[in-house]
């Protein structure tokens, strides 16, 4: 279960081990005060003699070996905590690296809280087993071992007396864990869908209180953080009585051994000496066992991250080579495409298992170099799907994406994104000035160059109202500007990119009207003798397209010009009536008029 975690201990395996067996010193000194007690209760039973000298020497040593044990444990404690952070630092990253040749689109599904839960709490959640665990559970349970090895040479039916216990606690411990393990999924799926609420509702306070939606946005918050402590209650509902079973069970090592030992001696199948022998190292390892086990509650918990952590760590990278772009042209084929997406659920079992959502369908088509082509249909149709495709935020599941002749997977993904140019409809804006916001695109560019694109996206004039112009903050992910300017912004990168194929997702979906032409002047200015590939949901704006594809439920209805699909393609003819009957909508008094 913890052998590929494990792993990633490299150099600090050496201070797990060495905190292993300084704990297991401890343990050592936690028993011998009993064989200590041994040596001064044995004589007065048997009718010896009782020194002073004997009873002061073993009550000395009993303090040094509880000091002893206090000093160890301390120092095994600070060696496992060095040797767990720098395993947990080798993890983390371990996993930014797997995360950085992950699907884009893998990474943007799971959502920012459950990214964050697995960087942060899970790997954390690690440190129990790595500092305490494996050194504790190990050494606290190796002692208890050799005692009762040590039992079996004293008298054989003493020490399996002594053992009676523990059978009846394994069963609990074991059936605690699979019980545990089966509300393990709903558990965990509950604890990441309350990350991404939280952060969600945090993300988004603006628009909840603009719309004065407080209530329904705190309602679905406490839905989700109450649903997350039920799922917690029942976990621990179902986990708990068996816990508490072993618990109880496990320490009672002598509850046999005193009374059915003192028969034993009486009817002479024993010695009175080995019986406080037994009886005193019975009580030794009553305290050792249960910590040993004290670890186990938290297993369940930790195998599911585990499980988790290993699924993102052995998740199968983007299929790309070392090659650059030897394409013979700009031109983009879609050849059979299909395509799913998968998503991980709790198992029946309480393991995470994936599913997947078949969404594209044996597409093919060709966007032809330096031509438009457009990608219209009904939300959902599958039009953005292929548009990340062609970026490479996933891999086509059959099929496959050719530009110029070259397989996408055959090249390495910074050579594709060399030579596209993606603009979705709402790009990431970071804290940072314009100037370098702008700049992402192209590293070396002049500040003059980066002022050029601005003002082919046409960004000057609003960027002339800005307080430091372009070295304007865009704010926490862009809000100091409004929609329309982002998008300029999105396009000004595109443009000092200069990429010879240019993929537009709804890239004026934010448009105004006063601001739609400007959005266009700058998508011309981007798209000049480039392979043109948009999504608009607007037809009148790819109605003069070369080539317009009709996406229906993932497969394509129709494809060819603006005027042979109104001819043939009924869900092309569907998407313009609806076009224009939206367009002669008039709200008049609060009515709607046509």
């Amino acid at each position: 279960m913890f052998e590929k975690v494990f792993l990633y201990a490299g150099p600090y395996k050496r201070g797990l081990y060495a905190a292993t067996g300084i704990l297991l010193l401890s343990v050592l000194c936690g028993v011998l005060p009993f064989v200590l007690a041994y040596q001064i209760i044995e004589p007065l039973v048997s009718g010896s003699t009782v020194t002073t000298e004997l009873v002061t020497s073993r009550a000395a040593g009993v303090l040094l070996c509880l000091v002893a044990q206090a000093l160890l444990y301390g120092w095994g404690l600070n060696v496992s905590h060095n040797a767990a952070y720098g395993t947990l630092l080798r993890l983390r990253t371990s996993l930014q690296k797997k995360f950085e040749n992950l699907p884009l689109g893998v990474i943007q599904d799971k959502g920012t809280g459950t990214v964050k839960k697995l960087f942060v709490d899970d790997v954390d959640s690690l440190e129990v087993l790595l500092a305490h665990s494996l050194p504790e559970g190990v050494a606290n349970l190796m002692i208890p071992v050799a005692v009762i090895l040590a039992l079996f040479v004293v008298d054989w039916k003493l020490a399996l007396l002594s053992l009676a216990s523990i059978p009846l606690s394994l069963w609990a411990m074991k059936t605690m864990y699979a019980v545990g393990m089966q509300k393990m999924g709903p558990y965990y799926a509950a604890g990441q869908k309350m990350n991404n609420t939280i952060i969600e509702y945090v993300n988004g306070m603006e628009v909840v209180k603009v719309f004065n939606r407080d209530a329904d946005s705190y309602a679905r918050l406490r839905d989700d953080v109450l649903a997350y402590r039920d799922y917690t209650l029942a976990w621990y509902k179902a986990a708990w009585p068996w816990m508490a079973m072993y618990s109880s069970l496990l320490p009672c090592t002598i509850i046999l051994t005193l009374p059915v030992g003192s028969w034993f001696v009486l009817r002479g199948w024993s010695t009175l000496a080995d019986l406080i022998l037994t009886l005193c190292l019975a009580l030794s390892i009553g305290t050792p066992l249960l910590k040993s086990l004290s670890f186990l509650p938290t297993l369940p918990q930790l195998n599911y991250k585990i499980a988790a952590l290993e699924q993102v760590l052995e998740a199968v990278p983007l299929a790309q080579t070392e090659d650059e772009f030897h394409g013979a042209d700009d031109s983009v084929r879609f050849a059979h495409v299909s395509f799913a997406y998968y998503k991980t659920v709790p198992g029946p079992d309480g393991q995470p298992q994936t599913v997947s959502e078949a969404v594209l369908h044996d597409i093919s088509f060709t966007a032809h170099a330096g031509e438009k082509t457009a990608l219209v249909g009904e939300s959902g149709s599958g039009k953005s799907t292929l548009a990340k495709l062609l970026v490479h935020y996933y891999d086509v599941a059959d099929g496959a994406i050719i530009i110029g002749g070259q397989d996408l997977r055959e090249m390495s993904l910074a050579a594709l994104n060399d030579h596209i140019s993606y603009v979705a409809q709402d790009q990431y804006l970071f804290n940072t000035s314009l100037l370098e916001n702008i700049r992402l695109s192209r590293p070396d560019a002049t500040e003059d160059e980066v002022l050029a694109a601005a003002d082919k996206a046409q960004c000057t004039e609003f960027l002339a109202r800005l307080p430091q112009g372009i070295h304007t903050p865009a704010g926490d992910a862009g809000k100091m500007l409004s929609g329309g300017q982002r998008q300029r912004i999105s396009l000004a990168r595109a443009i000092l990119k200069d990429a010879p194929i240019v993929v537009l997702d709804e890239a004026t979906a934010y448009a105004d009207p006063e601001n739609e032409e400007k959005m266009e002047a700058a998508i011309a200015e981007l798209t000049r003798d480039k392979t043109l590939i948009v999504i608009a949901h607007k037809l009148p704006q790819v109605a003069d397209a070369d080539q317009i594809v009709v996406m229906d439920h993932g497969r394509i209805a129709g494809r060819g010009t603006h005027d042979e699909l109104l001819a043939s393609c009924a869900e092309y003819q569907k998407l313009w009536r609806a076009t224009n009957e939206s367009g002669d909508w008039r709200i008049r008094d609060g009515e709607e008029e046509d």
